[in-house]
């Protein structure tokens, strides 16, 4: 929790999902980069919060990147997530991915309830906002697309009320698509629209 490096001042996204949602390569897509965030077919690869700064002199945000959670997860990086999201002033939004092909499991319940437990501090406010996103839409037969998304919608909804309705995307088609709408949206949680 030490290395957690100080405020810059600027807003903060934290983007966290389980194993394997496929943060890395959307959080790539998002950025027009290719290998800012490094990825991996294997799960669980990403093992701390990282700190990537967007733009510079002066950063205009702070996106996190955070461990998998679920059954390849560990204990001690839900200890830093929580700590994070309950210290952290300048965080605006929490996002949360979700594998189309894999739909939510218990994991993902957990950690959408888990969320919307500190979605409001005891004073009655409102430290940031949970906006979820389904990842890989490209990879469903076509056929099972809308099922798959509503049934994905309505589980989201059921576990975290607050939640933010989804952001539908595909990084890897060719081009992808949902990206300019997560763009526009991290944008409208930071204040920047």
């Amino acid at each position: 929790m030490s290395s957690i490096p100080k405020s810059a001042g600027a807003p903060e996204i934290i983007v966290t999902g389980r194993a394997n949602a496929g943060k890395s390569t959307l959080l790539n897509a998002v950025l027009k980069r290719t290998t800012l965030l490094s990825t991996s077919k294997k799960a669980g690869h990403t093992k701390a919060l990282n700190f990537y700064a967007v733009g510079s002199d002066p950063i205009k945000l702070l996106l996190v990147d955070a461990p998998g959670y679920g059954a390849r997860g560990r204990p001690q990086w839900g200890e830093l997530f929580d700590h994070y999201i309950k210290t952290r002033e300048q965080l605006k939004r929490v996002y949360i991915l979700f594998n189309a092909k894999h739909g939510l499991n218990q994991f993902d319940v957990q950690m959408l309830e888990h969320l919307s437990e500190n979605l409001m501090t005891a004073e009655g406010v409102q430290p940031f906002t949970l906006q979820s996103v389904i990842t890989k839409v490209d990879t469903l037969p076509i056929g099972d697309t809308r099922a798959a998304i509503e049934k994905m919608r309505a589980d989201i909804w059921k576990a975290a009320p607050l939640c933010l309705p989804p952001i539908i995307t595909g990084a890897a088609m060719n081009p992808p698509f949902g990206l300019d709408a997560l763009r526009a949206n991290i944008a409208n949680a930071c204040g920047f629209s």
